[in-house]
């Protein structure tokens, strides 16, 4: 496995373990964890509110003895912070799930508008942080980011970090912190890892036929996953890319992968080829939504996610495609998550990411998704299907 700075350039994404039943399933977990430490990935990206998350990863770190042979980071949910005391509570609940007495990188979670760094300024976090490195219990301080290129550079400009996590691949090349972001913190020293490199798994699974027909023909014969993270690791402002992986096959691939590419050797004729598939899919994208689940849970139930999930699969695929997969994941549960049910609170919208304006996306999806004779059968297969589940 190649590194840049003592990072891998694969870093884990700890917050899409599979789950048995309600909590995690801790032994496939243990399993991959485990194969990705041996390939070489030593970057294990958690947070204090992936559920259930940080307390996996400490104990599979204790039980397999390898605290220092990895780069542990999580973050401080900056957002639920309102005095000094906060702080201490917080990173000492995390140190204790990580079962660890230090943290390698320890970031500023979401970051999205200079305003929470000041609220966080107020309340003494640049002494904190100074106090924690001196210690030795943070070892690196960053902070991860969601917002617009300006205010991400105030952000960076604000101190002395040593690392940020922002969203960047081949469709957001230039929003959020974006390339400009991205050269800006590598000229100042600052390790830029990255989240969403495939978009939450549209530069995969929800691809136009168009652009899958394009990769599938290409002579290199790469998966979509693979020129998603060449683009990334093409660039050498980049630190670490960070994939959600859960199973073996995704991580032996992924790491064979991060064995090969070398900065700067993507030719013109493959940079055209991606910006000919990006094109394919901005003509076909309806929402821009990640699935991160920020926005979740909605206090009326609505799931927010899966219905954009939906709705942009009649666009990338066909409309039948989009509907069929609304009946079977949405239209059958047992307890309704329609767009009808959204009460225009507007308290998704405050935590979207991408800044998405859900509430009127919501409605038209519902409608695209449910036309009147559609709803019919909706109605008709969920009295058949909860019928049957009283039994």
């Amino acid at each position: 496995m190649q590194q840049r700075s003592g990072i891998s350039i694969l870093g884990y994404g700890c917050m899409r373990f599979t789950k048995n039943g309600a909590s995690l399933d801790f032994e496939k977990a243990e399993k991959e964890f485990m194969r990705a430490v041996e390939l070489g990935v030593n970057y294990f990206d958690t947070a204090y509110i992936y559920p259930g998350s940080e307390d996996l990863v400490g104990r599979i770190i204790e039980k397999n003895g390898i605290r220092e042979k990895i780069n542990l980071a999580t973050k401080l949910p900056q957002y639920m912070i309102n005095n000094r005391a906060a702080l201490d509570k917080y990173f000492d609940e995390e140190l204790k799930r990580l079962r660890t007495d230090y943290v390698d990188y320890y970031l500023m979670h979401h970051m999205t508008d200079y305003a929470q760094w000041e609220k966080l300024k107020a309340i003494g976090i640049e002494e904190w942080l100074d106090e924690k490195k001196k210690s030795g219990q943070i070892r690196n301080a960053g902070f991860s980011f969601h917002g617009d290129t300006d205010t991400y550079l105030k952000i960076l400009n604000a101190y002395d970090w040593d690392a940020s996590l922002v969203q960047y691949n081949y469709l957001d090349e230039h929003t959020q912190a974006g390339r400009r972001g991205v050269e800006a913190a590598y000229a100042k020293g600052v390790k830029v890892i990255i989240m969403e490199p495939l978009r939450g798994g549209k530069l995969v699974d929800l691809l136009p036929e168009k652009a899958k027909a394009e990769i599938k023909k290409e002579s290199h014969q790469r998966s979509p996953a693979e020129w998603a993270f060449r683009w990334l690791w093409n660039q050498k402002e980049i630190t670490c890319v960070l994939s959600g992986m859960n199973s073996i096959d995704m991580i032996e691939e992924n790491c064979r992968v991060a064995s090969e590419v070398l900065p700067g050797e993507m030719t013109s004729e493959e940079l055209d080829f991606i910006a000919k598939i990006r094109s394919y899919i901005i003509d076909s994208t309806k929402v821009g939504c990640t699935g991160c689940r920020y926005c979740m849970p909605c206090p009326k139930g609505v799931d927010i996610p899966a219905i954009f999930s939906c709705y942009n699969h009649m666009y990338s695929e066909n409309k039948s495609s989009g509907r069929l997969e609304y009946f079977q994941t949405m239209g059958l549960r047992m307890t309704p998550a329609d767009a009808s049910l959204c009460i225009q609170c507007g308290k998704c919208e405050q935590h979207c990411p991408q800044n998405i304006p859900i509430r009127e996306k919501l409605k038209e999806a519902d409608k695209a998704l449910r036309p009147w004779h559609q709803k019919i059968y909706l109605k008709l297969a969920r009295r058949v299907m909860v019928g049957k589940k009283k039994k």
